[in-house]
């Protein structure tokens, strides 16, 4: 909105030949808004703050292409782009299923932010008005555009086509020997009458030696006495219950997609 207003206010924006009434029925039949103050152009602050607008866009694709190419490393293998028939990899290594479309949103995205800059540089007109940012805009504004709406249609390709692999999930989890409680047991423990910095030396000291030796976190806390003083086997076995980390999904969603934040 803070780019879409118009001008008829004359060559150095004091009406002097238009009065500010056709100003305001012209930009109200294209549905914008009078400018709130412009010379013989509008302000270009206006055009650089939707360009940044445009850079904010690509950045947030880019996040959610570079997550999504990590979870697709060998090592993780969480999540894969959809793959055609015949489609190829790797030219040398046919195994290989590389995230091209992750990898592509992630170099069109340095493209667009590169585009905020001129449309920064327009800002400074000599005397309120030169055209030097004219050759600027005739060349980025249709760039950008059209690279935003390529990028989003390239995204929302890669999303509906995204294979996820819940089971890898889990065994990736797995992996961890249950150290991704230690949190819920630190606070059980200073809850248990342990101080602070005691609690996170217990833990910290079971979880590291679950993962050197890769036996479970909840059987080394178990087994040392130092826990046993403060927590039951039982509400042990409570912490690492993992529903209840997902208590609180639906609202996480609805939040999302009411769009309250």
């Amino acid at each position: 909105t803070e780019v879409a207003v118009g001008k008829l206010s004359g060559a150095v924006g004091n009406y002097a030949h238009t009065p500010p009434e056709v100003e305001k029925f012209v930009c109200d039949k294209l549905g914008l808004k009078p400018d709130s103050l412009s010379t013989q152009v509008i302000a270009r602050d206006r055009v650089a703050a939707y360009f940044s607008a445009l850079a904010l866009f690509a950045s947030v694709v880019e996040a959610i292409a570079v997550e999504l190419r990590h979870l697709q490393r060998t090592e993780l293998s969480e999540v894969r782009e959809g793959f055609t028939a015949g489609q190829k990899g790797s030219s040398a290594m046919p195994h290989k299923r590389n995230p091209i479309s992750g990898e592509n949103l992630t170099g069109l995205a340095r493209l667009l932010r590169s585009m905020v800059i001129p449309a920064l540089e327009d800002c400074a007109l000599w005397h309120e008005r030169d055209i030097s940012h004219s050759s600027v805009e005739r060349v980025i504004a249709p760039d950008a555009n059209i690279l935003a709406d390529y990028m989003l249609g390239r995204l929302q390709k890669l999303l509906s086509g995204l294979e996820v692999f819940p089971q890898q999930m889990q065994r990736n989890l797995d992996r961890l020997h249950g150290v991704i409680y230690s949190q819920k047991v630190l606070l059980a423990l200073v809850e248990g009458g342990c101080s602070r910095d005691e609690a996170y030396e217990i833990v910290q000291q079971n979880a590291l030696k679950a993962l050197d030796e890769e036996t479970p976190f909840l059987g080394l806390l178990k087994s040392d006495p130092r826990v046993a003083k403060a927590l039951s086997p039982d509400s042990l076995d409570v912490l690492f219950e993992p529903q209840s980390y997902f208590g609180h999904l639906d609202y996480l969603y609805e939040k999302v997609l009411k769009n309250e934040c």
